[in-house]
């Protein structure tokens, strides 16, 4: 597969900002394609807000909206379902991390600036994104599993190949962008196109905005789908919130958390025991 321009950066090269020249400010107006809106909805995050480790900001990130200002319009959706993957730095390294054994010229992303866009390919044809957390050269990163659609529905099926017609809302939400492939292959995410973009620059054709939800509860629960590290509790979900991706269950976990210092500092602990995280203390206030 051709290797995506934007991951040439070296590292130690200039600072973050879009790899995409010649794209005007969201609110500016379109720069190429046609609009469903005249405005991006909310506003842009800044990049600090992305260099935390990643299990801190995972949290934060639910109820944000993840937006593509795509040649067929804007395609947007609220993130319900995040997992974190640790860098290299951790004791222990978490061997489920594409960073783990360090930088390659194919995750050559995460090792940058926080807030990129790394999208990589599976089984040939399909593609999953993640967005770079934490200083340069940590290469924490998280993984988008689930968003719920807000904007140019009618787009994304027709990127999924689906016929909206006669499904209930909430199934066809479901099978637009629940789990990382269908996000983007509704999004039209590639790893050509997209790996290296900048969600925080305003200049980007994909973005992460804050619209002003309030996400409500919060569950962890341990990751899905890898094979290393499984009982590690990284994957972050809206509680029963529909769009969740795997079992019906796990969007009811019993492990409910709060966005709190002395939460992580439990959660932490749990991971470096290398085992699920059972109860919690109380929340506070960061």
């Amino acid at each position: 597969m051709e290797e995506s321009p934007q991951i040439n950066r070296k590292l130690g090269a200039p600072g973050p900002g879009s790899p995409r020249t010649g794209l005007r400010p969201w609110g500016g107006g379109p720069a190429f394609g046609t609009w469903e809106s005249t405005d991006a909805p909310g506003r842009l995050l800044p990049r600090a807000f992305f260099e935390a480790a990643p299990e801190l900001v995972a949290p934060h990130l639910l109820g944000k909206l993840l937006a593509h200002r795509s040649p067929a319009g804007l395609l947007a959706g609220r993130i319900v379902e995040v997992e974190a993957y640790l860098g290299p730095h951790n004791d222990p390294p978490d061997p489920a991390a594409h960073s783990h054994r360090g930088p390659t010229p194919r995750n050559l992303v995460l090792f940058g600036h926080a807030g990129h866009a790394y999208v990589y390919a599976i089984y040939g044809r399909y593609f999953c994104m993640n967005i770079s957390c934490e200083t340069e050269g940590r290469a924490g990163c998280l993984l988008l599993r689930a968003l719920e659609p807000v904007a140019g529905i009618t787009q994304m099926a027709m990127n999924r190949g689906l016929e909206p017609n006669g499904l209930a809302p909430e199934k066809l939400a479901r099978q637009l962008t629940s789990g990382p492939s269908r996000l983007c292959q509704a999004l039209a995410l590639t790893r050509l196109s997209h790996n290296g973009l900048d969600v925080a620059d305003a200049a980007s054709a994909l973005q992460v905005r804050d619209d002003g939800y309030k996400a409500g509860e919060v569950l962890v629960t341990p990751r899905i789908g890898i094979h290393e590290a499984v009982d590690w509790p990284l994957r972050f979900v809206l509680a029963g919130h529909h769009c969740v991706s795997g079992p019906k269950a796990m969007r009811y976990s019993e492990t409910r958390v709060g966005v709190s210092r002395k939460h992580y500092t439990k959660v932490d602990a749990t991971i470096r025991e290398r085992r699920p995280c059972t109860k919690l203390t109380e929340p506070q206030e960061l």
